[in-house]
């Protein structure tokens, strides 16, 4: 198989009709079995082509601008890039990953709400005007350093929960958006939009709605100080199902048609990030080491014990960890549960276990309890759904190696970005053929290391 550029650091499978992921994922075991068992991804690209079909056909006109931070692997930016997608950088290195895309200025928003000054010159000289500010040191530094620069004020919406509340939160007050105006109009610095972000945890919908009178409100206020508004940014939370998607479409769209309507040339955009990339990535882990534990220790305080003392419960050690692709663990609950990859017997016994990463750190728990049959060390397990958070970003934890990522692509996907025109001939010469259920030996790699 051939279709490696010299001067690109990927490449992507593209599938007849008879094989899948499945079978994808059981070419890479196969792989790594004979040539060392290391972590890796594979990268279903055409889950990004089927949920931007999806995003047009629920939330258009709104224009999708993806967070670079949530998964800035080449493969995905180039897709998102060749799709027409804008994008939202955190950092110089985002800012500079996504020009060398051949992406316009117009359609890069610097979004970091801490920016380093040195960035901001950065973005200045790169044409990258648009970015978010919600405070006066903010606006202050931001003036000095881009004179040229077009702010979106980003306003605090209501949506904190009792699992949210010592988390960081970003944004401004309504009354403080009026003393922001008075520092840009002395400062001479162009406000042009609001911003505001809904997180995805939030299961109360009509956080969007006070949201959005928000904006409209600071809108209104802009036009007394002479500031020309056209842009409104309702953040990102989108979660990836289309079910979520409808519910804040229908939420959102009497109240934008009557606040923002397509006379008044304010456009709409969003921040949609792991809506595009976490379903379309699966981890295989390998188990490294394994032990027998009391059962006790698992258990959550308060918890009693109901199982049997004769039954063994197993802690597992696999080779990737909160230091690695499970970093969001730290922060967050895993939205994954972990499938087995070798066949057992449905009537298979199932133990208490929980799984580990290998820093033998305290903080390094995958999963704290869950139910799978014994597993030997070698075996592999699957992680759906972790195509967003860490993918790109590099750990310095001893020597953790980033898994290698895999990207491939149907037929019916490919043709589907044929038939819209939007293929570029540049992502076409990454593109090779990988027959249905034949093992992959060590030159016939999907893709080399991200």
């Amino acid at each position: 198989m051939k279709g490696f550029l010299e001067d690109a650091n990927y490449s992507i499978g593209l599938l007849d009709e008879g094989a899948t992921l499945a079978d994808v994922i059981d070419n890479c075991i196969y792989e790594h079995t004979h040539t060392g068992k290391k972590a890796f991804y594979v990268g279903d690209l055409g889950k990004l082509v089927r949920n931007n079909i999806q995003w047009q056909n629920v939330m258009a006109p709104i224009k999708p601008f993806y967070p670079v931070r949530c998964n800035s692997t080449p493969g995905v930016l180039e897709i998102l890039g060749t799709l027409g997608i804008g994008f939202a950088c955190s950092s110089k290195t985002e800012m500079a990953l996504v020009q060398d895309l051949g992406i316009s200025p117009e359609n890069i928003i610097y979004t970091n709400p801490c920016k380093q000054a040195s960035q901001i010159k950065y973005a200045a000289k790169a044409g990258i005007n648009i970015m978010t500010c919600d405070n006066d040191i903010e606006l202050k530094k931001i003036s000095h350093n881009h004179p040229n620069a077009k702010l979106l004020l980003h306003i605090a919406t209501e949506d904190i929960t009792a699992d949210e509340e010592m988390n960081m939160k970003f944004g401004t007050t309504l009354k403080n958006c009026r003393h922001l105006m008075e520092c840009a109009k002395e400062l001479g610095v162009q406000i042009v939009g609001v911003k505001f972000h809904v997180s995805g945890s939030c299961k109360d919908l009509q956080t969007y709605i006070h949201a959005i009178s928000d904006a409209r409100c600071v809108f209104d206020m802009a036009e007394e100080f002479g500031f020309k508004m056209n842009m409104l940014d309702i953040g990102g939370g989108f979660t990836g199902s289309e079910l979520q998607l409808e519910e804040v479409n229908h939420v959102i769209r009497p109240l934008l048609d009557v606040y923002f309507p397509k006379e008044s040339g304010v456009n709409v955009i969003a921040e949609p990030g792991c809506y595009y990339v976490s379903s379309a990535f699966t981890l295989a882990v390998n188990i490294i080491a394994k032990k027998t534990v009391e059962y006790d220790k698992l258990l959550p305080s308060g918890v009693k014990q109901t199982r049997n003392d004769d039954e063994p419960v197993f802690t597992y050690y696999i080779n990737d960890g909160v230091y690695g692709s499970f970093a969001s663990k730290l922060s967050e609950k895993l939205n994954t549960i972990p499938e087995v990859h070798k066949k057992y017997k449905e009537d298979e016994p199932l133990f208490a276990s929980s799984l580990w990463g290998p820093s033998c750190d305290e903080l390094d728990q995958i999963v704290e309890n869950c139910l799978l049959p014994e597993l030997s060390v070698g075996d592999w397990l699957i992680f759906d759904n972790m195509g967003s958070g860490t993918l790109g970003e590099q750990s310095t934890f001893n020597d953790y190696q980033r898994p290698l990522i895999y990207y491939m692509m149907s037929f019916s996907d490919w043709d589907e970005m044929q038939d819209a025109g939007i293929a570029s001939d540049t992502l076409m010469k990454n593109f090779f053929f990988v027959p249905s259920c034949i093992p992959l030996g060590p030159e016939d790699r999907f893709s080399t290391a991200a």
